[in-house]
């Protein structure tokens, strides 16, 4: 038996999302086009015969921004790399990007393996020209494998795992065999909410709005959900909701039928939406709200 913990790093929107949903074989972590769609740490548990590997999905990891929801990002970015036994760096092209070299720099006191994950490879015609990529990925640091996956396409995740298997140092399970991570159902229905919100409204509130679940209530055959989605400002409301209240009830009809596959039951979902001015400025609300590391 091996077991132990497995970081999923990179920058934003490269896919690492999608690669733990495929590798749990269900849907935990949110996901859209939109970089930073992934805001806090997630673990996927996956258990097998062979033992069990805790995945831990994290903000994509990009240059410090100046409000306190881009300090908190990259903050939890930065812990995934404490206290594990394998790191999957997780990018999407065949150029190195400047940031690049910014995570090479936090990986110089880690002391556990690093995968290079090059996800997307379905998207790369010539297949030869990962070679020149993959021999400067080499020269840059010194990778315990590089292998390129399609997350989106469970395309070589078996490979992805097999080795991460052979990393992993022996032990027990940490979690029961039927846990697959360590959230609530509560924060899940929070995120399902928020990424619905997200692929709707990403042009027009990338990142100024967030979900917080007031009730939830699972007795009985129907479990009623209450939402709250806050924003910042009065016209940001008006977007949400939208004419005759149009985006709001496709948003809730969307996040219901997620919900209802997710939790296996049928869902009654009610959602308000108010105004927080500065929330995603404000270390208090930001913790108030459920944001920790």
């Amino acid at each position: 038996m091996k077991s132990g913990y497995v970081a999923l790093i990179g920058r934003p929107n490269v896919g690492k999302s999608t690669l733990l949903n495929h590798l749990i074989g269900q849907k935990i972590s949110i996901t859209s086009r939109r970089p930073q769609t992934t805001r806090h740490r997630i673990l996927g548990i996956r258990t097998t015969a062979r033992g069990q590997a805790i995945y831990v999905d994290t903000p994509g990891m990009h240059e410090s921004g100046s409000r306190a929801l881009n300090r908190y990002m990259n903050r939890t970015a930065n812990t995934a790399l404490l206290n594990v036994d394998v790191i999957v760096w997780v990018t999407d092209s065949l150029q190195w990007h400047p940031y690049d070299d910014t995570i090479i720099s936090r990986l110089g006191t880690v002391l556990c393996p690093v995968i290079l994950a090059i996800n997307k490879i379905d998207l790369i015609k010539d297949k030869k020209a990962c070679l020149p990529f993959l021999e400067e990925a080499s020269q840059r640091y010194a990778f315990a494998e590089l292998i390129p996956i399609s997350a989106l396409h469970s395309r070589n995740l078996d490979v992805l795992e097999a080795k991460i298997h052979d990393l992993l140092p022996e032990g027990g399970l940490y979690f029961p065999e039927d846990r697959i991570t360590d959230r609530t159902e509560r924060f899940l229905a929070a995120e399902m909410i928020r990424e619905k919100l997200v692929r709707r409204l990403a042009q027009e509130l990338p990142h100024r709005l967030t979900v917080e679940i007031e009730r939830f209530d699972e007795r009985g055959p129907v479990c009623h959900i209450h939402a709250i989605i806050w924003v910042e400002r009065d016209g940001q409301k008006s977007i949400v909701i939208g004419k005759k209240g149009a985006v709001l009830k496709q948003v809730g009809e969307q996040a219901r039928a997620d919900l209802e596959q997710l939790f296996d039951r049928k869902v009654y979902l009610n959602l308000w939406v108010k105004v927080k001015k500065g929330w995603s400025d404000s270390e208090r609300a930001l913790q108030s709200l459920g944001y920790w590391e």
